[in-house]
């Protein structure tokens, strides 16, 4: 199988091309640039970097959010019009698991979290469970205050993920303590070759019915759901 893995839910765009049992090329960026203008050079590159065809792929895996609106809707639009153009599947994985990733070697829950504003995290809780890694709290968005007063509920060490740490680590050391471990500098991204590994053996889905993952709506979104139930 070959397959393109795109992520630009966040700052960081990420693209991996996988073949087989062997990821043969990623892109990494975490910069402050528009996703929407240097997301296709960066795939057209990749592509002929690696002497892959686009006709030549039979799969689109895209991280599906949470994550910036703006950035999950880039992503997810190229994918959905890339699938649907060479006739191919796509395959959605979550942007929070594909962090997560990143500690699935750690002994302890790994916590990963982008910050959501207001004192929010759009976060989940992974784990092992027999010798799989997996969700072991649903993703959500929520007061840090309110997570972590959860997390604390558990005896296990908790290891947080995330570019979005330095805005709350400072909270997190005051409520939880010693059984609070960060990721070192490297830990903090996504990685595209995690998505694209994640992507191959997820579910295969229309790219006309397949939508992202908010977690919550859009502010003006929901301003417009409001206005029209009154």
């Amino acid at each position: 199988m070959k397959a393109l893995a795109i992520d630009t839910s966040n700052l960081v765009m990420g693209i991996a091309v996988i073949e087989d049992d062997k990821i043969v090329g990623e892109l990494t960026t975490n910069m402050k640039k528009n996703h929407s203008v240097r997301l296709m050079p960066a795939i057209q590159s990749l592509l002929k970097e690696v002497d892959i065809e686009p006709k030549e792929l039979d799969r689109i895996i895209v991280a599906k959010g949470p994550g910036s609106y703006t950035g999950v809707r880039i992503g997810v639009s190229v994918a959905k019009t890339m699938s649907w153009s060479l006739n191919i599947p796509i395959t959605g994985v979550s942007s929070l698991e594909v962090v997560a990733q990143n500690g699935k070697y750690f002994d302890g829950l790994v916590c990963p979290l982008f910050d959501g504003r207001r004192g929010q995290v759009y976060t989940g809780l992974y784990g092992k469970v027999g010798d799989s890694f997996q969700l072991v709290q649903d993703e959500r968005i929520i007061q840090l205050t309110e997570w972590l007063g959860m997390l604390k509920e558990d005896s296990k060490k908790v290891l947080f993920l995330g570019n979005d740490l330095p805005l709350h680590r400072e909270k997190i050391e005051e409520l939880m303590g010693e059984r609070a471990v960060f990721g070192q500098i490297a830990d903090h991204s996504p990685r595209p070759a995690e998505l694209a590994a994640l992507g191959v053996i997820g579910e295969e889905e229309d790219p006309h019915t397949f939508t992202p993952s908010y977690l919550r709506l859009a502010e003006a979104e929901a301003k417009w759901i409001a206005n029209q139930e009154k």
